[in-house]
């Protein structure tokens, strides 16, 4: 399974170009699309989706046309967007046998097979006789992709999917997606690095609307190899350091001194030590670089 994207643009009314001559192929397996708030991650998601048409570019999807076939792509997508807006006051079972008959399941005992399959998948099986309306937010994600699955898709597409989560609710659900993306291809949108870190055998970074880096994780971190410095300094001399090299990230101490994590291709000066890079360090790096590039 492959999907494939070129020259994507898409700009809105109010100027905002929010995809920018975008190219990039996605197999099979998870796939972590990662940037900022803004960096035109759901843009993208929702043309891939064809929920919005792009201003020029082509979207193929295995032998399907996306861009000249909407309905051909429907038929094999399972789409989790970042709010669902609110449910009606019905069970979890009843309301994805609504969504099974919508997807033409016509026989009771195939929707029933089928709903009891997926909610045991998402581990909401004990709880399918509550309304969805009142599960958690952990739960009504898990719901997502319980609808999701009805219709046994191959490009799955799940925007934001853990942000408000609680860190146990995380797990579970991350633990479901890696289960249910081992045969398709799943695209995992996220500002949270450690979700693809976790989840994903191939990555990307967005910013602006373009690609900045399409890699994997252990390569990317492997590329930074013997490049990364950190040492713990005062609070005090933080403006010193940003001003004078090329900090990635710094994080407090119990007694109130600060870690610092530097991007240098040799050391920086004696009081620095080497550190294993992290893919924090990949995208923060990116976005740097990126930053300077477009200044």
């Amino acid at each position: 399974m492959k999907l494939t994207i070129n020259n994507l643009t898409k700009t809105y009314k109010n100027g905002v170009k929010a995809i920018d001559n975008l190219n990039i192929e996605i197999g099979t397996g998870m796939f972590g699309l990662l940037g900022p708030n803004g960096a035109g991650k759901s843009s993208l998601m929702r043309t891939i989706a064809t929920l919005q048409s792009p201003d020029s570019g082509s979207i193929f999807f295995n032998d399907i046309n996306v861009l000249e076939d909407k309905m051909a792509l429907r038929k094999v997508l399972g789409y989790l967007p970042q709010s669902f807006g609110v449910y009606p006051k019905m069970s979890a079972e009843k309301l994805l046998d609504y969504f099974a008959t919508l997807k033409g399941v016509k026989s009771k005992e195939d929707r029933k097979k089928l709903i009891d399959e997926v909610l045991e998948i998402t581990n909401l099986y004990e709880v399918r006789k509550k309304s969805v309306s009142g599960y958690s937010g952990g739960m009504k994600q898990r719901f997502g992709i319980a609808q999701l699955l009805l219709n046994n898709p191959k490009l799955i597409i799940v925007d934001e999917p853990t942000a408000g989560l609680d860190p146990a609710e995380r797990h579970r659900f991350l633990n479901i997606l890696r289960e249910v993306g081992t045969n398709c291809t799943v695209i995992f949108s996220t500002h949270i690095v450690e979700d693809v870190k976790e989840l994903c055998n191939e990555m990307a970074i967005l910013n602006g609307g373009r690609i900045l880096k399409h890699t994997t994780p252990m390569d990317a971190t492997n590329e930074l190899e013997g490049q990364i410095w950190t040492k713990t300094i005062e609070r005090s001399e933080l403006d010193g350091i940003e001003a004078n090299y090329n900090l990635l990230s710094s994080n407090y101490n119990q007694d109130n001194s600060l870690n610092v994590r530097v991007y240098s291709a040799e050391q920086p000066s004696d009081d620095f030590i080497t550190t294993d890079p992290q893919l924090d360090d990949v995208y923060f790096i990116a976005l740097k670089e990126d930053q300077i590039e477009t200044v």
